[in-house]
């Protein structure tokens, strides 16, 4: 029997789901059931087919349904389907699309077949059908010095994390615990690279990154490369950003041009620079077929990224703008009012920051989930 999966709704509005499905329910040969969004696929199909409009699924069917088929229409992102639909595609024997379903089709539903999702659940970091939340403790493995995240170890953060969430899911977000680790250090010294910037060490993030991956949790590495790029930087630490569960963080607080030194002068990055990071990011995320990765770029001035409009946004990355300024409640929100303000900013998502020591008071739950647009990135530091 074959069966048709309308995805232009969920199972939950009306329709049958392919798990709850009568096995009795059957279309006449050469036509579309149009009272049910889903027609009883079967758990594992020989076929399935993937449309792009239901005049291409109505085509079909008038060939007359073959045994174990099963056709989908999908419009749009097709990491964006429903659980149970991803997982028909996953089971299938073979699956077949149309040519109208645009250039991503084809990459997008490698990563559907591989099944390996986010921390969570799902394919794409923030989908429109289900509210994710990540909330971070920010720092370096080695030391309190920099960040929350260093006054404990591993096991420890993950337990503490849960305490330091408390709050942020009173919108009905889901929320996703998460590491943002310091990868590169801004160092007061120059080194013997002349870059001004210290590296950790994998072996010092990787019990980081596998108690992360333990306990369905996400994992961000962040980069302070001084008068290196971003990029050079970035490769140091593909093994993990090639793990479906880290994404990458970039601070041009700590960018700095030839012959600025940290603390002196503010870093500055621009866009070009930025987009190659993206290039290379989101060639990773294609080339093995993982879900939807997070890029992070800090600002709390408009001189940290010159050109912010044209970052690039590609559909394999979910790029965001974290204000990571600190002090007064005013004062962050004036950052926050005018980095959001900008004509760009409906192109990224968004992210705020807790400062323990240097914030007064530290922002409420509440007080960052009224914030406009909402974030859906909080870290502590």
């Amino acid at each position: 029997m074959s069966s048709v999966l309308e995805n232009s709704q969920e199972a939950d509005d009306g329709a049958v789901s392919p798990d709850s499905a009568q096995a009795d329910v059957s279309p006449e040969p050469g036509r579309i059931n149009q009272d049910s969004a889903v027609l009883s696929p079967p758990a594992a199909p020989e076929r399935v087919w993937v449309v792009g409009d239901g005049e291409q699924a109505a085509a079909l069917a008038t060939r007359g349904y073959l045994t174990d088929e099963t056709v989908i229409v999908a419009t749009g992102d097709l990491r964006a389907l429903p659980s149970q639909t991803r997982e028909t595609i996953l089971h299938a024997s073979e699956v077949k699309t149309s040519p109208n379903l645009g250039e991503d089709a084809e990459w997008q539903l490698e990563v559907v077949r591989r099944g390996e999702e986010l921390p969570g659940g799902g394919l794409l970091m923030f989908d429109a059908g289900f509210d994710r939340r990540l909330v971070a403790m920010y720092g370096h493995p080695s030391t309190s010095g920099l960040g929350v995240l260093g006054e404990q170890g591993p096991d420890e953060g993950v337990e503490r994390l849960r305490s330091i969430a408390a709050g942020y899911d009173a919108d009905g977000s889901a929320i996703l615990p998460a590491f943002e680790i310091i990868a590169t250090v801004a160092s007061a010294s120059a080194g013997a690279d002349g870059d001004y910037s210290t590296g950790t060490k994998l072996d010092q993030i990787k019990p980081w990154v596998e108690a992360a991956a333990a306990n369905d949790m996400y994992v961000v590495l962040d980069l302070q490369p001084g008068r290196t790029d971003f990029l050079s930087q970035a490769k140091i630490y593909e093994e993990f950003l090639r793990l479906p569960h880290v994404g990458l963080a970039l601070d041009p607080e700590w960018r700095l041009k030839p012959h600025e030194v940290h603390l002196q002068q503010i870093g500055t990055v621009d866009a070009a620079e930025i987009n190659q990071v993206v290039d290379w990011l989101a060639g990773i995320v294609r080339e093995d077929a993982l879900p939807q990765k997070l890029l992070i770029v800090h600002q709390f001035r408009y001189s940290m990224i010159t050109n912010r409009q044209q970052i690039k946004t590609p559909p394999e990355l979910a790029v965001l703008v974290h204000m990571d300024g600190q002090g007064s409640m005013q004062a962050k929100y004036s950052t926050w009012n005018a980095l959001t303000s900008m004509a760009d900013a409906e192109q990224f998502h968004w992210g705020w920051k807790n400062f323990y020591d240097e914030d007064f008071p530290n922002a409420t739950p509440q007080q960052v989930l009224a914030l406009t647009p909402s974030p859906v990135f909080v870290s502590f530091q």
